[in-house]
């Protein structure tokens, strides 16, 4: 049995975001437009990203850096798109390799979702060479389509980093593997996977931000205790339960498979690269992140860095964009990435 962990007082609304939802009519929420579907939903999405980057974009850094697009094939045949962004002061030591993996339920969201994250990344002072996945949406193409499609595109990058397709990219100076909410699950999975494939080159990180590592409906008995989120935080903002039920509804995945759950029966967290989570308080995936961060620095002397939101809710930089949280959450992810880019070199 894990010892139990007590994260509920994560879930008390900061002064600024409860004086926030002071001036709504009412919280908002993804699943208040479930009952419109998942093209609505992609609509909502999509505007929430707009305004988001409106706010928070600032220097776009588009006179330090190129950006093009490409596809990738994937085992099936289908062209994934991506968008990859390079500094243009190129060192010839090579730079650094990340892969992002966008959020959205497995159902919503695309390219734009990351663009401002992708765009700073490339830029000064960390100039990594980034790919922006369009990985496949359900309900059109239900579990495993969205890991097939990152695990691919993966291996396409390892095979083909040191091309002209990715230079200057030089994953022996960083290869990290990252995501948002559905993207983080998308970028946890991935890290098992190449793991066991030992891929070549490896990769050195990963970004975790509000992840989905278990199947919460029925967790292992020895976590279960710790995993209070889901039902705390049910009514929550942005995410709630009813969303959570929604997505993976559409998603399909098999829950028991290791390529959505962490913690299938006989799998090992063991082996991973340091990882960089970001856990938000008011989020009902937060028992998930911070279990996982615990086990990987406790029990198998993984490097971690946690960076913790408490009483605010998953993923609340897309969502209020106003709020001071959101306008650091760039400077914080950035901040991550380079800790994984130092933890590499130590």
């Amino acid at each position: 049995m894990a010892d139990v962990a007590d994260w509920t007082h994560l879930s008390q609304m900061v002064p600024e975001f409860e004086q926030l939802l002071q001036t709504l009519s009412e919280p908002p929420s993804l699943s208040d437009v479930l009952p419109y579907g998942i093209s609505t939903m992609r609509t909502h999405l999509s505007a929430a990203k707009q305004e988001m980057n409106a706010e928070l974009e600032g220097d776009a850094h588009l006179d330090e850096i190129s950006v093009s697009d490409t596809t990738v094939p994937a085992r099936d045949g289908y062209q994934i798109p991506v968008r990859i962004y390079k500094p243009l002061a190129a060192d010839s030591s090579g730079h650094p390799l990340i892969i992002l993996f966008h959020g959205g339920g497995f159902c919503l969201g695309g390219i734009e979702n990351e663009e401002l994250l992708s765009r700073k990344l490339a830029a000064p002072p960390l100039q990594c060479v980034v790919i922006n996945v369009d990985y496949r949406l359900a309900p059109e193409h239900v579990f495993p389509a969205a890991v097939n499609d990152a695990w691919d595109v993966v291996q396409w990058a390892a095979a083909n980093a040191t091309t002209p397709a990715l230079h200057p990219a030089n994953p022996t100076t960083g290869f990290i593997v990252g995501g948002v909410s559905a993207g983080a699950n998308l970028s946890a999975v991935i890290g098992t996977l190449a793991r066991d494939a030992a891929l070549t080159p490896p990769l050195t990180g990963l970004l975790l931000s509000v992840p989905p590592v278990f199947n919460s409906y029925d967790p292992p008995a020895a976590f279960a205790p710790s995993l209070r989120s889901l039902e705390q935080n049910a009514n929550a903002p942005v995410l709630d339960r009813a969303g959570i039920d929604a997505f993976f509804g559409a998603y399909a995945p098999d829950r028991e498979s290791p390529l959505f759950n962490l913690y299938t029966e006989g799998s090992t967290r063991a082996g991973l690269p340091p990882v960089y989570f970001q856990v938000c308080g008011l989020d009902p995936l937060r028992d998930e992140g911070l279990v996982l961060e615990r086990e990987l620095r406790t029990q198998h002397g993984t490097p971690t860095k946690l960076q913790l939101y408490p009483g605010l809710p998953h993923s609340f930089w897309s969502f209020f964009p106003q709020l001071q949280a959101s306008k650091q959450w760039p400077q914080d992810t950035q901040d991550g990435v380079e800790w994984l880019l130092k933890t590499t070199k130590e």
